[in-house]
Formats: structure tokens, C-alpha cells, sequence
């Protein structure tokens, strides 16, 4: 399998993530502060300010530490889990419209990855969270609707394709909602409108579906031409590591 990471983009955001995360947190104690000074009463609407900032950029850091600096991150769980049961592949991470797009001879598959806590369930495209107590409003990004991300994501491919990619009629799209963290087993996904499941048994999925039609061979080559154009820097270094290994 080709893998195919923007690194530059990463190490971006992790360095964001920390200066948010320091930065939220240094508000939040000036605004804390504010209150043991004298006047207090009239510094209150500065104390709330204060609160609401960094509050707000703590839950920056949150978001873009748990994308970027949580090891492993979403990126290498997925390139362990895809390695054996897509040789034939490039997966795309941080490059296209959708983080994590991987590209089969029988199609593309968009991973909206996800690695919240607590006890997890969804009904059709109903997703609820629940068990988190405090860790709801403060340590945790909320879990939000995967299945909306994920047709928003199927939505962003398709036009990136239809501009990109005009010779091909028919885009091949599908979408899984993967939970990436180890510990996480209250996860009840039977339900869900479109493919959802634990890091661990995406394998075991992808080989069921080893007897689809491959897309015909123009067309995997616009479309594999059009994915391209994102990461032309990254390709020779990229495919020579695919052959070593």
C-alpha cells in the first residue's frame, strides 16, 4: 500500500494545538486570578471574558491534539489496519477534501475517524454518547454525527472528482466511521446507516468485500491522477518505501 501523508500539514497542527492548549490555559488562570484583586466586582465582565477565551482555546487545543498529537494517531492506526488488506491501495492523509481517502481498484473509501469515550451507540444515523459525567463539557471533544461527516465528506470528494476528474461518469464512493481508541468497547454500531466499527475489524470487513467489480481501468487512473495532483511531492519517496517494504 502507498501511503501518501502530509507531514508538513501535521507537524503544523501539532504545534498549533500545543500553543492553544498552553495559551487557553494561561487565560483561564489570569481570569481566575482577576479574582482574589482588589475591585473585584468591577472586574467581573473581564473575568467572564477571560473564562469564555480560554475556555474556547483549550477546546482548540483538545480538538487539534486529538487529531494530531495523540499517538497513535488516527492517520497510523488506519495505515496498520489497511497495510495487509490493501496492498493495491493509496491511502491520502491530510491531502484531499476528506482526511483519510483510500483509493482500491474497485473504488474509494473516505474513514471518518473518531476516538471519543463512553458508551456509544446509533440508530440509523441517530448517534448518542453517554457515560462521560464531567468529562462532557471539559477533556473530551463531543462526539457529534459521524454520519453527517461522513456524507459531508462523500459530498467534498465527489465534487473535488467532478472537477478534477470530469472523464469519470460514475464516482465510486463509500464511507466508514472508524473508532480508533484501544480501550473503547462500549460501542453498540450495528444500527448504523452506513459502515461503523471498532479499528480492529475493519480488516476483517474489508476482505468480505474482495469480490466487487473493479472500476474500469480509465477510470481508476483519473481518478488516481486526480488524487495525485495533491501530493506530486510526496509520490517517488512515497512509492519507493511501498516497494522496500
Amino acid at each position: 500500500m502507498i501511503i501518501l501523508r502530509d507531514d508538513a500539514r501535521i507537524t503544523r497542527m501539532k504545534r498549533l494545538g500545543q500553543i492553544t492548549s498552553f495559551l487557553g490555559m494561561g487565560i483561564l488562570l489570569a481570569g481566575l486570578f482577576l479574582v482574589f484583586l482588589p475591585g473585584t466586582a468591577n472586574l467581573f465582565f473581564y473575568q467572564i471574558v477571560a473564562l469564555f477565551a480560554g475556555w474556547m482555546l483549550s477546546q482548540i487545543g483538545i480538538y487539534l491534539g486529538n487529531r494530531y498529537m495523540r499517538e497513535p494517531r488516527p492517520d497510523q492506526v488506519l495505515d496498520d489496519v489497511l497495510k495487509k488488506v490493501a496492498r493495491d491501495g493509496r491511502i491520502y492523509h491530510y491531502l484531499l477534501p476528506a482526511a483519510h481517502v483510500l483509493l482500491i481498484p474497485t473504488g474509494i473509501i473516505l474513514f471518518i475517524t473518531k476516538y471519543q469515550s463512553g458508551t456509544i451507540s446509533v440508530e440509523g444515523d441517530k448517534w448518542k454518547q453517554t457515560g462521560l459525567g464531567l468529562r462532557r463539557f471539559f477533556g473530551q471533544e463531543r462526539l457529534g454525527n459521524p454520519s453527517r461527516e461522513a456524507a459531508l465528506s462523500v459530498e467534498a470528494v465527489a465534487s473535488y472528482l467532478n472537477k478534477n476528474a470530469p472523464s469519470v461518469e460514475e464516482v465510486p464512493i463509500a464511507a466508514m466511521i472508524v473508532f480508533t481508541g484501544k480501550g473503547n468497547n462500549n460501542l453498540d454500531l450495528k444500527n448504523s446507516a452506513i459502515p461503523a466499527m471498532h479499528f480492529t475489524k475493519v480488516k476483517g470487513y474489508l476482505r468480505q468485500q474482495k469480490g466487487e467489480t473493479p472500476m474500469p481501468e480509465e477510470d481508476f487512473a483519473a481518478i488516481k491522477a486526480a488524487f495525485d495532483q495533491k501530493a506530486a511531492h510526496l509520490i517517488n519517496e512515497a512509492e519507493l518505501s511501498a516497494t522496500e517494504s
